[in-house]
């Protein structure tokens, strides 16, 4: 088997190998000998064989990328669930013609100081003048037009309250130069493990979702489209249909944005609690839930958490992992607890497909799912489903 990228469905081309192991070739198309009737030009000067590896499907149509991802989602389903259906990839508004999305942007640094990205399975770096998926509030930034001597890696972040900030990781045993900057950003120096410190301006950036506002430290994890925090949130509350008086668990919460949502359903009658592993998200879940007594959130692993909490029963459960999924221990502690409802958001349709085949073992079956484009450009996709007890 021969997995080839720059490539699209019924194209002939010439490849090139790039990896081998012993179940399958990696390889990029280097020469298109037969063009597929959905395939453009890639707007990106970047993109293309053995140049940047963030954006992999510059080369198809918008309207193509998401017809894609539909199938990918759709034959992993089949494949590792046992499960036909079919799937459609939704928009996510705010990146017009797929571009100028990404409000968090992370750069790797040359030893010179030179800003760019990872070649794909490389650790080589591309450098570059612009990125045009990048949010015009982060190009706004200029980093790329500045070396960082001393920086391991930059990252740009611009929330929707228009604050931006400059998160630098330096090099071991090594000062970071912070060059002057196009537009005012507040300053981080990266630490390890999640933790930032502020070298100028504040370590808080906020962003809004409705009527609500949420405080996220430094890099801490928030959706990087500008459209994807209320379309997940609208979606996850659709799903759930939390009720007054209701008992709901947010397993790897963040910063509380679903929390937030579950909790003024549930109201005061209800409880909302939520788990999550990181530090700093939980000080900020805590901040952004002040308001919301019938909400609490608590750090630790799932996989642990549960039974230090003495988390017994829910009557809905919302779970947004890492890209790992949930895994077999975590799905047999979710069963347990014997929730009508829990609804699954996942950016990995693999790793969704294979909790979702352990969890119809458990007791519970796929009955909606959406799919949603929040990542254009890239071969990545956003899901939601909901599974309800057999």
């Amino acid at each position: 088997m021969v997995f080839v990228r720059h490539a699209l469905p019924g194209e002939r081309v010439i490849a090139s190998v790039t990896e081998e192991t012993s179940r399958f070739l990696r390889a990029d198309a280097v020469e298109i000998l037969e063009p597929s009737p959905d395939r453009v030009t890639p707007p990106c000067p970047y993109a293309g064989p053995g140049r940047c590896g963030g954006c992999d499907w510059q080369h198809a149509g918008l309207e193509a990328q998401r017809r894609l991802k539909a199938e990918v989602v759709a034959e992993q389903l089949r494949r590792l669930a046992g499960i036909e259906r079919e799937v459609v990839v939704e928009e996510v508004p705010g990146a017009k013609d797929g571009l100028g999305w990404r409000t968090r942007v992370q750069f790797a640094a040359l030893p010179g100081g030179e800003l760019g990205f990872r070649r794909h399975r490389s650790h080589d770096v591309e450098v570059v003048d612009a990125c045009l998926i990048a949010h015009p509030e982060v190009e706004a930034v200029g980093v790329e037009g500045h070396v960082w001597p001393g920086a391991r890696s930059v990252e740009v972040i611009a929330s929707s309250e228009g604050e931006r900030a400059v998160v630098v990781a330096p090099r071991p045993r090594r000062s970071v130069t912070v060059p002057d900057l196009e537009a005012p950003a507040s300053i981080l120096l990266d630490q390890g493990k999640g933790r930032t410190v502020a070298r100028r301006g504040s370590g808080l950036l906020h962003e809004q979702v409705g009527d609500r506002e949420f405080r996220v430290a430094g890099s801490g994890f928030w959706q990087v489209h500008p459209g994807a925090a209320v379309t997940l949130l609208d979606a996850v509350l659709e799903y759930a249909a939390p009720e007054p008086g209701e008992w709901a668990l947010d397993l790897y919460c963040g910063v509380g944005l679903f929390a937030a949502g579950l909790a003024e359903a549930v109201g005061p009658e209800g409880a909302v609690f939520g788990l999550e592993s990181e530090e700093a998200a939980v000080r900020d879940a805590r901040v952004n839930l002040r308001d919301l007594p019938q909400a609490r959130v608590e750090r630790g692993r799932v996989e642990e958490a549960l039974d230090r909490f003495q988390i017994e029963r829910a009557d809905l459960v919302v779970v947004d992992p890492p890209r790992a999924g949930l895994g077999r221990e975590v799905v047999d502690r979710i069963a347990g607890l014997e929730a009508q409802r829990i609804v699954y958001v996942s950016c990995d349709p693999a790793t969704l497909a294979r909790d979702l085949a352990w969890l119809d073992e458990r007791g519970y079956r796929l009955a909606e799912l959406r799919a949603f484009d929040a990542f254009p450009m890239t071969h990545h996709v956003e899901c939601v489903t909901l599974l309800v007890r057999k």
